[in-house]
């Protein structure tokens, strides 16, 4: 029996929604690598678009397929923005944690007209499950005051500096910084989170998208699923 990609299933709905002359923005992962490489089966749609990425190994495989690949300091909006996650939940809100390009993503997705998640229905849940942490990034020097304040705020929490497995020392940023990942024994409101870790002085953004996508692109086993969210319970 043949094996389904639902990655690439998701990627070739994901495909229609793109015009020619679009501003794209996409994120890193398999599903957008998939659609990178269906877009560059597109003669007409490759050569019209311009293309802006958060992460390196997407850049490398557009520029690869003959893409116009421009920086995001030259852009203030998108037309549309397509990015994988870890987890999201029926509200769309959205844990963007294991790659820790979070910022930058988080960037493109504000900056899209609109922000499409696309993947595998496998990480469509009913509430965010704390399998995955809340990621902050934060600066060097702030390190000691976000580790006593999430401390104080969530006390039976573990946050944990990332450490890099090819080097010693902490994993560093794009942007020079440092991240924490927080992992939860129970998620406080959802609603508080970002609000709570912005506030500590230190922290540049976090990996938890809240209600920022305007829909999401799943496949599966039973095919392929357009949700939109559903807003009204989003507290907990």
């Amino acid at each position: 029996m043949e094996t389904i990609d639902f990655k690439l299933e998701a990627a070739k709905e994901a495909l229609k929604y793109i015009h020619e002359g679009d501003t794209v923005g996409l994120g890193a992962g398999s599903t957008i690598a998939h659609l990178v490489r269906l877009m560059g089966e597109m003669p007409a749609l490759k050569q019209s678009v311009t293309v802006v990425t958060s992460s390196f190994n997407t850049r490398q495989l557009l520029l690869e397929q003959g893409f116009r690949v421009t920086d995001t300091a030259l852009l203030s909006t998108l037309d549309i923005y397509f990015d994988g996650c870890d987890q999201f939940d029926k509200a769309l809100n959205a844990l963007k944690s294991g790659g820790g390009i979070h910022t930058q993503e988080k960037l493109l997705a504000a900056m899209a007209q609109r922000f499409i998640l696309i993947g595998d229905g496998s990480k469509y849940v009913e509430r965010l499950l704390v399998t995955v942490p809340v990621v902050i990034e934060l600066i060097p020097a702030a390190l000691p005051l976000v580790q006593r304040e999430l401390q104080r705020l969530y006390p039976a929490a573990r946050p944990q500096l990332r450490i890099s497995n090819k080097k010693d020392g902490a994993v560093i940023t794009e942007n020079g910084n440092l991240l924490i990942d927080i992992w939860f024994t129970v998620f406080p409101p959802v609603a508080e989170i970002n609000p709570q870790l912005k506030a500590i002085p230190g922290v540049l953004e976090t990996s938890l998208f809240y209600q920022m996508a305007q829909e999401a692109i799943i496949a599966g086993k039973n095919g392929v699923t357009t949700v939109r969210p559903a807003r009204q319970n989003t507290a907990g």
